[in-house]
């Protein structure tokens, strides 16, 4: 690791006014910043760390449920506002990573982690995310835990949050902090897809901060379910996940979202399907009608095929446990 200049700066525009020089990077929990600079993925010159800001808030507002970037994936996963307002964030929360890990990690940094596709953290091997114009050494390679839905010729590597997956099935917004002031942004728009570009993961911009989410009122609390399919029980990624939320009425599904990890590049929405099952009665039926349709576009690289199958049949089996079916 490279030697670096860190500094804390105790105010919003301090950090803005250190992050807009070239080198910069922002830390706050360092989960995964610090291994990616400990395997030479990362070399930044100045470590800004924002852990002085007032941004560890949750707290109801007129829009909804406001979470600050500060505010650490335990704390948040076990607050009373998510768990009786937001339970599938709190699923989500607790799917990922491990304790000791959760008691660390921050909203905003869970946000902004990196891929974990081996190619990436191998500095010996071709990564256009890593290196751009060097190849995608997963696309011939091993892809077991890489991407079917929105990959590019220049990357098929994976998003590895759960947090986020459950974000962007409940509509959040993405506050975000510049010098010509605050944006809001969905929070399906935040991340990228691949393209021509896989080494930009997001639309943040060099010179802005993530002040938090926020997460819309809805009427999902009842019904909402997290199904993270994996190698083994704990601190492992996902091959397949789903975050599904359901309203029902008389056994009748008024409003659905859908959102899936493991198989994209970013959180994957799938709108589609959500819009399939309004107006449809909650039961398996319906729930595997709307799987097949999610699968469109869907495309396997060989050691990751098994995921055509596995991805709808994760979908159908979230939707029976949100729906109270199982």
């Amino acid at each position: 690791m490279k030697q670096f200049q860190y500094v804390k700066p105790a105010t919003q525009q301090a950090v803005l006014d250190a992050v807009s020089k070239p080198g910069t990077k922002i830390i706050a929990g360092g989960t995964n910043l610090v291994d990616l600079m400990k395997r030479g993925v990362t070399a930044p010159d100045k470590l800004v760390d924002i852990n002085l800001l007032p941004l560890k808030n949750i707290g109801i507002t007129k829009n909804g449920l406001r979470i600050g970037a500060l505010a650490l994936n335990s704390v948040v996963s076990e607050h009373s506002f998510v768990t009786q307002n937001q339970p599938l964030l709190a699923m989500a929360l607790k799917a990922g990573a491990s304790p000791q890990l959760r008691n660390m990690a921050t909203v905003g940094g869970n946000m902004m982690q990196r891929t974990r596709c081996g190619y990436f953290y191998d500095t010996t091997m071709p990564c256009n995310k890593r290196v751009p114009g060097t190849g995608c050494g997963a696309m011939e390679g091993v892809n077991r835990m890489h991407a079917i839905f929105g990959a590019s010729s220049q990357c098929i590597a994976v998003h590895p949050s759960d947090m986020c997956v459950a974000l962007a099935a409940l509509d959040a917004t993405v506050i975000i902090a510049g010098k010509k002031g605050e944006r809001h942004i969905p929070f399906t728009a935040f991340h990228r897809l691949p393209g021509e570009h896989p080494e930009l993961d997001n639309t943040l911009a060099k010179d802005e901060l993530i002040l938090g989410v926020e997460i819309p009122d809805n009427n999902f609390a009842k019904n909402s379910y997290y199904l993270k399919i994996r190698d083994r029980q704990s601190y492992a990624f996902a091959l397949v996940s789903v975050a599904a939320a359901l309203e029902i009425d008389n056994g009748l599904i008024k409003d659905a979202r859908l959102a899936m990890g493991g198989v994209a590049h970013k959180p994957w929405r799938l709108f589609d399907a959500e819009k399939s099952l309004v107006g449809k009665p909650a039961t398996e039926e319906s729930f595997a009608q709307a799987a097949q349709l999610a699968m469109q576009g869907a495309k396997g690289y060989g050691n990751n095929s098994f995921k055509l199958k596995l991805a709808p049949a994760t979908i159908t089996e979230a939707l029976k446990h949100a729906a109270g079916l199982v």
